[in-house]
């Protein structure tokens, strides 16, 4: 009984530890400049004017304009992806191709790359193309099944349809359905499971991905949420701390929202995929 008790204040104090940053976080958004140094984790004086300050701070945009941007990468993004892993997941878990265990084992290989040794190759691709400045290098990727978690994506949906019993292909041969077919009427509406879990992190990780905008995306009026931040920040003048602080916040909550909303849908597209196979 001792023992657990102290694994329980252990734990409770880890937890402590690590949600100050996030407490502190939270009540520097409501901090003038003056305070946004005081040692106290919520201000004395609290001002709402951060938030309202905050959005209309960058000279001729607003945080709405930052937002839709955001919005509609991620859609492009999104709406590629599942597509794309879709059908590639079903090629390499039904057809039968030349060198299939090739093709597929050097996909998983790629989730062990890690990402900055393409970052200069890429760039220098997508800048011969005239991509730069656009979201061409964010969607064009995602549409050939690449992008940030593609490969993973694959695998997970690759694991679900291993596990759909072939005698549903079969039985919609004979009923003269073609691949296409038998992947559009029989296989996509049974990977609701594990498309919902592939949507969500694609949402989250390209929502988070602020380095990837900040090397192909240059104006103004296309920055995201991420970049729109960094703006904040200018060695030349006083920096407004409690609005910085207020935005981050506010440009976090679509990632929470989500997340907390859907945890259920991840944990049962992971399970799903990992049983079967």
């Amino acid at each position: 009984m001792k023992k657990k008790w102290v694994s329980h204040i252990t734990l409770l104090l880890v937890c402590l530890f690590m949600i100050y940053p996030i407490v502190w976080w939270f009540g520097a958004a409501f901090k003038s400049n003056e305070e946004i140094d005081s040692i106290h984790f919520f201000p004395i004086n609290p001002t709402f004017s951060n938030f309202i300050d905050g959005w209309y701070a960058i000279p001729g945009f607003t945080f709405t304009q930052f937002y839709l941007n955001t919005f509609e990468l991620i859609a492009g993004v999104l709406f590629t992806t599942l597509i794309s892993c879709s059908l590639v997941a079903f090629a390499f878990a039904r057809l039968d191709f030349p060198l299939k265990k090739f093709w597929f084992s050097i996909v998983l290989v790629t989730l062990m790359l890690p990402s900055q040794i393409t970052l200069v190759p890429q760039y220098d691709m997508f800048n011969a193309f005239g991509w730069v400045n656009t979201y061409l290098p964010f969607i064009v990727p995602h549409t050939l099944a690449g992008g940030i978690g593609g490969s993973f994506f694959i695998f997970l949906l690759v694991q679900f349809i291993r596990g759909i019993p072939k005698e549903l292909d079969e039985a919609a041969k004979i009923d003269g359905c073609s691949w296409f077919g038998i992947y559009f009427r029989i296989i996509l509406p049974l990977m609701k499971p594990p498309l919902v879990t592939v949507a969500i992190y694609c949402f989250l990780w390209n929502w988070d991905d602020f380095l990837g905008q900040l090397i192909y995306i240059n104006s103004v009026d296309k920055y995201t949420v991420g970049l729109a931040l960094k703006m904040f920040v200018d060695t030349n003048t006083s920096v407004p701390w409690g609005q910085l602080f207020a935005m981050s916040l506010l440009s976090v909550v679509p990632a929470i929202l989500i997340f907390f909303f859907a945890q259920r849908h991840i944990v049962d597209g992971v399970a799903t995929s990992g049983l079967k196979g």
